[in-house]
């Protein structure tokens, strides 16, 4: 074997999983959903541009916000955890794989069945508003597609880290649900509450320390935000960050803050991992 070898078999393994075929229909229905309604989130300040643009947008937006990263813990969380817990990773590497064939076969396998996810349900928006809407754009909708694969290899480098150094497969699955979590909720309440302490309340624009900033910035999913900001200047008019207004910032650094939750996962875990007995 080899790593396009074992990138296949990962991909083959994980794409006939009943959970992950559930949670793309879940995709498939919301992405559907916003996309025939036409939904265009209320900002502080009215929405200008291409409307129809922004409904394709805001309808591929609403499940990539918590469905991707649901996606690549599902898949990633027992890549190596569940060869472990069952004993085939003893078979995988007794055939000639290094052990950094399998460890990135993982991560490249994971990341194709989770942007398969992400294709369909966003091909299913794509759909609807071609023959719906007034006016449909490829460039944006292939542009936002992409960067939805960058973040799914965020979220998939994430979880297949937790279970690379986990001893059994259920604290591979506590490490992800846990980092689910962070990144959703507890990140962005623990901003809220260092800007309660530092700053009071209500705080107005400008007044957020560099600081608490940066932390905040630090974000995986505000990462991928800003980094869609950049590239596709339009979602500017439906994603907002109010208080985020630092001079020192722009937003193609979101880039630059997913790259760091690629490779720093994936070089710690690695590490641990090309160093552990297999027993």
């Amino acid at each position: 074997m080899s790593l396009v070898a074992v990138t296949k078999k990962e991909f083959l393994d994980s794409i006939r999983s009943y959970t992950l075929l559930g949670l793309i229909g879940l995709s498939v229905v919301l992405s559907g959903f916003w996309s025939a309604i036409q939904w265009i989130p209320e900002m502080s300040q009215p929405v200008n541009g291409n409307l129809d643009m922004l409904a394709l947008l805001n309808s591929m937006r609403q499940p990539a916000l918590y469905l991707i990263p649901m996606i690549g813990i599902v898949v990633g969380y027992k890549a190596i955890a569940g060869e472990r817990d069952s004993g085939s990773i003893k078979l995988l590497l007794a055939l000639p794989n290094t052990r950094r064939e399998v460890f990135l076969g993982k991560v490249i396998g994971q990341t194709a069945v989770v942007s398969v996810a992400i294709l369909t349900a966003y091909g299913t928006a794509a759909t609807i508003a071609f023959f719906t809407y007034d006016s449909f754009s490829l460039s944006v909708f292939v542009a936002y597609t992409l960067l939805s694969a960058l973040y799914a290899l965020v979220c998939v480098s994430i979880a297949v880290s937790f279970s690379a150094v986990a001893e059994t497969m259920q604290w591979a699955l506590f490490g992800a649900i846990s980092a689910y979590l962070v990144i959703l909720v507890v990140w962005d309440a623990i901003g809220s509450l260092l800007t309660v302490a530092f700053v009071g309340y209500p705080i107005e624009v400008g007044e957020l320390p560099s600081w608490i900033a940066v932390f905040l910035y630090m974000n995986p999913s505000t990462a991928f935000a800003q980094a869609t900001r950049a590239a596709i200047p339009v979602t500017r008019e439906i994603t907002s960050f109010a208080f985020l207004k630092a001079n020192f910032w722009v937003d193609w650094y979101g880039f630059i803050v997913m790259g760091l939750w690629i490779v720093v996962p994936l070089a710690l875990s690695y590490l641990i991992f090309r160093r552990t007995d297999i027993e």
